[in-house]
C-alpha cells in the first residue's frame, strides 16, 4: 500500500477528532506524521499513537518505562490472556464492522533503537477509502486504549 503524506495527514486528523471525542485520553496532538495520545491514568508516561511505517498504518502503545512495559506483561503471564483476544473483544464491543475484516488482529511487542517499548498492531486501512480507513484506525485506537488500560500499572494515576 502506497500512500502520500497529505492522505495520511489526513487520516491523522480525522482520528485525533474521534478520540478527542471519546474523552479517554490525555492530550492528543499531531506532531510530524504521528498521533499522539497520552494515556490519562498511567504510573508512567505512555502514549497511544498512530503513524505509518514501512507503508502500513499502525496503532500502538508506546513507553519509555521498562518496569511499565513489564507490568503489562506480568499481568498477561499471570492470567494468561492474549493481547489478541483482549483486543477482538474490545473491537467487536466497540462495532468492529464485518466489511473491515476479522477483528482477530495480530500484534507486535518489541524495544526500538530509541529504547522505547512498543506494542503495536497494523490497521488494516486502504487509505483510497478515507472515511472507512479513519472508522477503521479511531475504532482500533479506542480498542487499544481499552484493551491496555486495565493491564500493568495503565490506570495506577496519581495513586501511586
Amino acid at each position: 500500500m502506497t500512500t502520500s503524506e497529505p492522505s495520511i495527514h489526513a487520516l491523522l486528523q480525522s482520528v485525533a477528532a474521534k478520540a478527542q471525542a471519546a474523552g479517554v485520553f490525555g492530550l492528543v496532538r499531531i506532531e510530524g506524521g504521528t498521533l499522539r495520545c497520552d494515556a490519562l491514568a498511567s504510573a508512567e508516561p505512555a502514549e497511544f499513537r498512530v503513524f505509518q511505517d514501512g507503508g502500513k498504518v499502525w496503532v500502538a502503545l508506546v513507553t519509555g518505562d521498562r518496569w511499565l512495559s513489564q507490568s503489562i506483561e506480568a499481568d498477561l503471564v499471570n492470567t494468561g490472556d492474549k493481547i489478541e483476544e483482549l483486543l477482538e473483544e474490545e473491537l467487536v464491543d466497540l462495532q468492529w464492522k464485518k466489511e473491515w475484516g476479522s477483528p482477530r488482529l495480530s500484534y507486535e511487542h518489541f524495544r526500538d533503537e530509541r529504547k522505547l517499548y512498543t506494542f503495536r498492531t497494523g490497521a488494516p486501512v486502504k487509505m483510497e477509502r478515507a472515511d472507512e480507513a479513519g472508522a477503521i484506525v479511531a475504532t482500533l485506537l479506542l480498542g487499544y486504549e481499552r484493551t491496555f488500560r486495565p493491564l500493568g500499572d495503565m490506570e495506577a494515576g496519581d495513586e501511586e
